[in-house]
């Protein structure tokens, strides 16, 4: 993004999850308010930060404010026509006397002065006494503790408090170069804060009262940048001349040279509600339209419930800000932005046939082919396998078996393959388009024939196995089809399954429902088992570490070999876990994809690609899945990730997840001495109905478990 987000951190945000989310989000700035950070608290939360996060940190100061002090409780309500006392000393502030910050302010007002106290109050100095001056109420309201105080007279303050200056030295001291001065009044205001702080500092001065306005070229020439706060603005400007006064503050900023930047009131509902107003959407596109360079969000990431979420909103809008120009016309897409991780290989494929496009398919020559390569169109044509548009050619099986990578350098590790018999293939030709269908005649896909090679089966499986003997299920697949392979283009013309359909979700559909939530960070499982307390710990950790919006818990529902779990038991386990609130409200979506297990390392880089199309930035690798029958028991799954380097999702490694004899709970542990069933273990123990141990199963499920099996007598493994 050209434009700029700063995010100002209090309450809200002051923790690990929203300040690395706001990072990835591409905020540009964290603003730390002065005038509600303790000095005392200043360096340890700076340092936080620092450790945290890299982006810059800009120290705000309090300035040429006056502020009320501090009250009995949060507000006070003071009655129209009441006389209140101001005190110069420290007093339990209430309804009928208070304090204003600095204290030496008492000293300069005067009887007649007129002062507006957070917003809405009115009230006017009648009297001065020896140790306070008394007001008398002409606006009733709320008062709130550390909230804006302005007298309807220029009173010459101070650029800098005390505070600001000893607060200027620790930032100083901890490296850093931004500051935002508040209530800049003249040129030499700038001059003093740098000559406090630094004399490279970047200065973002706020331009906030009637005085900036009026030295406002003067300012600009000093500064780094102009900050517009509305807010306090407004208290000195009417609020109907504060649009026109917005774009004079941005022109006189672009003439001198420098960024402008805009505060307050930008998702002012967001604090407390999950989405913005129309009303405010709409002026946060027209101030970027004004010219601004950047916005600021106060309360909104301080204190409010959605500072994620709003910051979010924010990077949308700008999004589609930058990109308007490019529409044409009534061009405009039905649905939202997205943050969401991009497809692999940046678009997302969708190659299903129209109707109107398919009438003809009678005439073309048909194929009968398998039910793995049958899904294999289907996750072809809906985008599971972006970058893929088909099956491979022989140039881009050879870059896979050597590189793992796709002819392009693209990180890709398994062979997409349609293997056909010799003799069949020699009734097909190079060029021509062939309808696909299942064993039982079902019309699947059309593929345009774009090359058709041999090669050596035996070659192939060392290359891609690691060996050319064995048990594994993926050699005996290839060795059952013929050394005969067809590259070319596939088009879904209908899913050959339709089992499971409420759940089975595309990679469009699988986004659609995030941006729907709100998310922006998804953390994918792909789930081959029923679920266990270990799965329940690795999903819940990787959760809450990455600081994720939500989990995508995928279920692999095509065929499988002997020992695993059936797909329909898996499914029902994890949808008990949802129906029990066995994850976080809200943050879990459970699908399904037509996919098989491949088993094996060059799976889990295979899957954590699958998850990035689906939306995913981060891929949970659960090491023992992928080491079928021992037959990769010595190999470093972390070992091929590496290799790749950056695939564009993170993968998330737990090895040795189990129950700890001694923590009496579940980690990741460095020992293999974890506590944890297999599938043949687990239903043997049910079928004898041996009892297992709490911290083996999750009571839902396990219950769910013993009702299939010993009541309902139906089988949960493939056999």
């Amino acid at each position: 993004m050209n434009k700029e987000i700063f995010c100002t951190l209090g309450p809200s945000s002051l923790n690990d999850r929203v300040i690395t989310r706001l990072e990835e989000i591409g905020i540009n700035l964290f603003r730390l308010n002065l005038s509600h950070t303790k000095l005392k608290d200043l360096a340890n939360t700076i340092q936080y930060i620092q450790t945290i996060s890299s982006v810059p940190i800009c120290l705000d100061t309090e300035g040429a404010q006056i502020r009320t002090g501090n009250l009995l409780q949060e507000k006070i309500y003071v009655r129209e026509n009441s006389v209140v006392r101001i005190h110069r000393l420290p007093v339990p502030g209430d309804s009928n006397n208070f304090n204003l910050y600095p204290d030496y302010i008492i000293d300069k007002l005067e009887v007649g002065d007129f002062i507006s106290v957070d917003s809405s109050v009115l009230v006017k100095v009648i009297d001065i006494e020896a140790t306070c001056v008394v007001t008398q109420i002409l606006c009733g309201g709320e008062i709130g503790q550390n909230k804006a105080v302005t007298v309807e007279r220029d009173i010459l303050m101070p650029a800098l408090t005390e505070k600001d200056i000893k607060a200027l030295a620790i930032g100083r001291d901890m490296d850093i170069r931004q500051v935002a001065l508040s209530f800049a009044n003249r040129a030499s205001d700038v001059d003093e804060i740098r000559e406090a702080f630094r004399k490279d500092a970047f200065v973002f001065s706020k331009i906030e009262c009637r005085n900036a306005l009026q030295n406002l070229a003067e300012i600009a020439s000093k500064s780094y940048a102009l900050l517009i706060d509305r807010g306090d603005l407004s208290r000195q400007v009417p609020i109907e001349q504060i649009p026109a006064v917005q774009k004079h503050i941005v022109l006189e900023g672009k003439k001198a040279g420098i960024k402008v930047y805009v505060a307050t009131n930008l998702m002012e509902s967001m604090v407390t509600q999950p989405t913005p107003t129309r009303a405010e959407a709409n002026d946060v596109f027209n101030t970027l339209a004004d010219g601004a360079d950047g916005l600021v969000l106060a309360a909104e990431t301080a204190i409010g419930h959605y500072p994620v979420k709003c910051a979010t909103v924010v990077a949308k809008i700008i999004h589609e800000f930058e990109n308007s120009h490019k529409r044409n016309g009534n061009d405009y897409p039905a649905t939202s932005i997205s943050l969401l991780n991009d497809p692999h290989g940046s678009s997302l494929i969708n190659r299903k046939a129209e109707v109107t496009a398919i009438h003809d398919l009678r005439k073309l020559r048909s194929l009968t082919i398998t039910e793995t390569e049958l899904i294999d169109c289907e996750l072809i044509a809906n985008g599971t396998y972006s970058p893929l548009t088909g099956f491979m050619g022989r140039d881009a099986l050879e870059s896979v078996l050597n590189t793992h990578r796709l002819p392009n350098g693209l990180a890709w590790p398994i062979p997409i393959l349609l293997q056909i018999d010799r003799e069949a293939a020699k009734q097909i030709g190079e060029g021509e388009c062939l309808t696909l269908k299942s064993a039982t005649g079902q019309l699947a896909a059309i593929l345009e024939v774009r090359e058709i090679y041999s090669f050596d089966l035996q070659e192939m499986i060392r290359r891609w196995f690691g060996a050319t003997s064995g048990s594994h299920p993926g050699m005996a697949k290839l060795k059952a089809g013929g050394n005969v392979f067809i590259g070319g283009e596939v088009t879904l013309v209908q899913s050959v399954s339709n089992s499971f359909a409420p759940y089975k979700l595309t990679p469009a559909e699988a986004r659609f429902i995030f941006n729907k939530k709100g998310w922006s960070k998804v953390v994918g499982f792909r789930a081959c088992t029923v679920p266990d307390c270990a799965h329940q710990f690795v999903q819940l950790d990787a959760l809450e570490t990455t600081h994720a919006d939500g989990l995508f818990i995928s279920i692999m529902m095509g065929p499988r070999t002997v020992g695993d779990f059936l797909p329909g038991p898996i499914l029902q386990s994890y949808q008990l876990m949802l129906d029990f609130g066995l994850y976080p409200i809200g943050k879990a979506v459970l699908g399904c994809s037509s996919d098989y297990p491949r088993y094996g390392p060059r799976e889990a880089v295979f899957a954590a690609i699958c998850s990035k199309n689906m939306g995913c930035d981060c891929h949970i690798v659960d090491c023992d899945y992928t080491g079928f029958g021992h037959f990769y028991k010595d190999y470093d799954l972390r070992k091929l990730f590496d290799e790749l380097g950056d695939i564009g999702i993170k993968p998330l490694f737990y090895d040795a997840v189990g129950h700890g004899p001694q923590k009496q709970k579940y980690s990741s542990l460095e020992s293999t001495q974890a506590l944890r069933l297999n599938n043949v273990e687990l239903l043997e123990a049910i079928r004898q109905k041996r009892e297992l141990p709490e911290w083996c199963y999750i009571p839902e499920v396990l219950q769910y478990m013993l009702r299939v099996e010993l009541v309902e007598g139906k089988k949960m493994l493939c056999e």
